[in-house]
């Protein structure tokens, strides 16, 4: 009966261990609940804040890697210019993807623009689209569209509303609704 009491204080003191360590780890899990996503109005002033923070050409370079699905090398760009942290920067870089922002210069920041892009309004530049797969490419270049109107464009035919997107870049520049959808079927993100 002696030649059991130890083995069996050793296995009572490791069970007391591990229910000690289980109980810290919960205490520490409950202190620090697990990142949830964003609700999407946090999202959109994360990126409205994000893009502030850019010059014009770090938006137009950020916003060309994005548009090539480089997302590390985004993110390293922002990190870079703004000295925000690699947690932030990634934050940023996805709001930026998600609800893309058009560049606003720091002096002549106005008020926002609407939302209904209904009426459409001429830019002093004109915005080169271009999309392909394979050997085919496509391109649309009108002074009706930026970032933030290809962007919603974009997202309409990510989410399979291809017609309404095809509309919105007839809309947006001077090509046929044939051409819109050649263009739109390109998009395939």
């Amino acid at each position: 009966m002696e030649s059991l009491v130890v083995p069996v204080l050793i296995l009572l003191a490791v069970v007391a261990g591990v229910m000690l360590a289980m109980r810290a780890l919960g205490k520490r899990k409950a202190a620090h609940p697990a990142a949830t996503p964003q609700p999407a109005a946090t999202s959109a002033e994360l990126a409205r804040a994000a893009a502030a923070k850019l010059s014009e050409d770090e938006h137009r370079r950020l916003y060309a890697l994005i548009a090539q699905g480089q997302a590390m090398a985004a993110i390293k760009l922002y990190y870079e210019a703004t000295g925000d942290g690699l947690r932030a920067s990634r934050d940023a870089v996805g709001a930026l993807a998600a609800h893309p922002q058009p560049y606003r210069s720091t002096e002549a920041a106005g008020p926002e623009p609407d939302e209904d892009d209904d009426e459409p309004q001429r830019f002093p530049y004109r915005y080169r689209a271009i999309a392909s797969k394979g050997d085919v490419t496509r391109e649309v270049s009108s002074n009706m569209l930026n970032d933030e109107i290809y962007g919603r464009i974009r997202t309409l035919a990510r989410n399979g509303d291809r017609e309404a997107a095809a509309m919105a870049l007839t809309r947006h520049s001077d090509i046929s609704m044939k051409q819109a959808r050649e263009f739109i079927e390109l998009l395939d993100d």
